[in-house]
């Protein structure tokens, strides 16, 4: 571990990153990797999410050759040293703004979506002129292992390098000084990164995360709010970050919700969701276990099946929800949508705020 940092260290040194040239040809290189290894990228995140190749190309795989489209058509212009103004202090001068890169940069991606969130800041970080440590999330050790073994066959051996591990791999990292952090995943881990940051002063982005509710008042057109909704709750399962975490409504609103959304739910996935082809599994035996101890903080409206040997949870409504309990207090990440009766807009805003 101590080599390679130190090997991107040197290389980063050695001027070669700052090159507008040599990043475009490692941005072409990294989304070829992409072109051509999409049936691998889509068996290991099957492998570690059952997650379905249309999700896998749409969500993952297309996300990030999108991204290295968007960034080499501006790259050049990103790049230019930039003029500003002159003001009273600079008036004598020619103020201008170089965007140089930070250094050696670490990418702490997570697994839920364990492709785009690690290798998506990896595009940034080469465009910007940086040598990366790329640590994926052990919880995904298919899709971790397709990178490990994919992306040194197309970058810069000395300056972009993946390690993985777990736990002990992830401290002994933050042990070490970057120039720049990027890390995704759970609050309580964040905290654990912006510490170790704190040690050297490190720059830090921290994509974290929370509760995303939903408020429905009884003008909306219930269909396509269902829809639009669920669709959002069952990506992934519910794996997602900014997925609708709970629902704000009225009691009459939220008895058409329910009423509307078992009959999506059953045009979407069947009568038995778990069979479909379209919906992904938990991650781990651990957050099954998380994720089924929710369900007993509401009433099952819809759904509430749960098949531990599979790691499923089926996509689950949950009413007469105390909002002290877990489910409301706790990012869920999971299938599971809890409503609260709320009489007003108003009352929503103070609900979510407090």
């Amino acid at each position: 571990m101590n080599r390679l940092i130190q090997q991107a260290r040197e290389a980063f040194h050695s001027g070669r990153t700052r090159d507008v040239e040599f990043r475009k040809k490692q941005l072409k290189a990294l989304k070829r990797m992409y072109e051509e290894n999409e049936s691998v990228f889509c068996a290991a995140l099957a492998k570690d999410l059952h997650k379905p190749k249309q999700e896998s190309v749409l969500l993952e795989l297309n996300l990030l050759k999108d991204d290295i489209t968007h960034i080499l058509a501006r790259l050049d212009e990103w790049a230019k040293p930039e003029k500003i103004a002159a003001n009273l202090v600079t008036m004598f001068d020619t103020p201008v703004i170089y965007h140089d890169p930070y250094g050696v940069v670490l990418i702490m991606g997570a697994w839920n979506y364990p492709l785009q969130l690690p290798l998506l800041p990896l595009s940034g970080a080469i465009a910007a002129g940086n040598c990366v440590i790329v640590k994926p999330s052990e919880l995904s050790p298919a899709t971790a292992q397709a990178i490990a073994e994919l992306l040194p066959k197309y970058l810069d051996s000395d300056c972009y390098h993946v390690i993985c591990g777990g736990i002990p791999e992830t401290e002994e990292l933050l042990k070490q000084r970057f120039d720049y952090i990027f890390y995704t995943g759970s609050p309580h881990v964040g905290k654990i990164v912006r510490d170790a940051a704190n040690k050297y002063l490190t720059p830090t982005t921290l994509e974290l995360g929370g509760k995303s509710p939903v408020y429905i008042d009884d003008t909306v057109n219930m269909d396509i709010a269902v829809r639009r909704i669920l669709w959002g709750k069952c990506i992934n399962l519910g794996q997602t970050c900014i997925a609708p975490d709970y629902i704000l409504c009225s009691k009459e609103v939220q008895d058409k919700f329910v009423s509307k959304a078992k009959e999506v739910l059953k045009e979407w996935y069947t009568e038995n969701p778990q069979k479909s082809p379209d919906l992904c599994r938990i991650v781990t035996d651990k957050h099954v276990n998380r994720l089924e101890e929710y369900l007993k903080d509401g009433t099952i409206a819809v759904g509430g099946e749960v098949n531990k040997e599979d790691k499923w949870i089926s996509p689950t409504i949950l009413v007469d929800v105390n909002p002290e309990s877990k489910v409301m207090t706790e990012e869920i990440f999971g299938p599971i949508m809890p409503i609260v009766n709320v009489s007003s807009a108003y009352e929503a805003i103070n609900f979510i705020n407090k």
